[in-house]
């Protein structure tokens, strides 16, 4: 798949582009199974609600080996429906993929993720430049009840913005301040709902301020995440780096796969 000129243009306007149906029903299944495989593992890279110990993400579903690597996932990265679209919006042909995830938000205990930049964070593993780009693959309907994302557009050009560490999720990251929120949704246009039926996908930059609500619905709701960077902007060198599987150390460049999921 290739993004038209005017694709590109508003991905560079906004932060982000919408794929209703990118991926089948059928390979959505196949995609779903293999998270619940892989969340029912005790694994180093698998993170759970701290309350209840749910399923909350997973990393390196697209490694050749490892107790969380999976064929599908490693295929989906490499089609070139995911592939060519990220390689055009970082302008460049030689991408890795910095990690591979998939979040679980359970059933009326899925929490909250506050506004942030992923940049925020892949800036302190050591990338200097925000040459980096999600795809979100929806592997369930995504609806406001079950808390889906909210991206603010066009917030990506304001650049990387100083995050504080927020402790308050299962999974630590870096967020927005309160006040630089504040002062960024005065400024540009309503944050905008991320929402669809499963096989709906995004691809967004690396400094678009997002986030997400807690999941108010009777169901699960799981997304895969695919996160590019440009071979030329691989993290150098710093103390205490974070591990392999949240900042990969396979810079090779991405070859383009067929657009099966096995």
């Amino acid at each position: 798949m290739e993004l038209t000129e005017r694709q590109v243009e508003r991905f560079q306007r906004d932060g982000f582009l919408i794929f209703p149906a990118l991926f089948s029903a059928e390979e959505v299944e196949r995609l779903r199974e293999e998270a619940e495989r892989i969340a029912g593992l005790d694994a180093e890279c698998v993170f759970r609600e701290g309350s209840s110990g749910v399923p909350k993400t997973m990393f390196r579903l697209h490694a050749e080996d490892g107790p969380t690597a999976s064929p599908a996932y490693r295929a989906a990265a490499h089609a070139p429906r995911i592939l060519r679209p990220a390689q055009q919006a970082l302008g460049t042909d030689e991408v890795y993929i910095h990690h591979c995830k998939v979040n679980m938000k359970a059933a009326i205990e899925g929490s909250a993720w506050p506004w942030h930049q992923d940049f925020g964070t892949w800036h302190l593993d050591g990338i200097e430049e925000p040459s980096m780009a999600t795809f979100l693959v929806m592997l369930d309907e995504a609806t406001e009840m079950n808390g889906c994302l909210y991206f603010l557009p066009g917030s990506h050009r304001d650049g990387r913005v100083d995050p504080y560490f927020d402790s308050s999720t299962a999974y630590s990251l870096w967020a927005s301040k309160p006040e630089t929120m504040k002062a960024a949704m005065r400024a540009l246009p309503e944050p905008v709902p991320v929402t669809g039926p499963p096989g709906t996908a995004a691809l967004f930059h690396c400094n678009l301020l997002h986030a997400s609500g807690h999941n108010l619905s009777a169901t699960d709701r799981w997304h895969a995440y695919f996160c590019f960077n440009a071979c030329a902007n691989r993290p150098r060198d710093v103390e205490d780096p974070r591990p392999d599987y949240v900042r990969s150390t396979d810079w090779r460049p991405m070859v383009q796969g067929a657009d099966a999921i096995p």
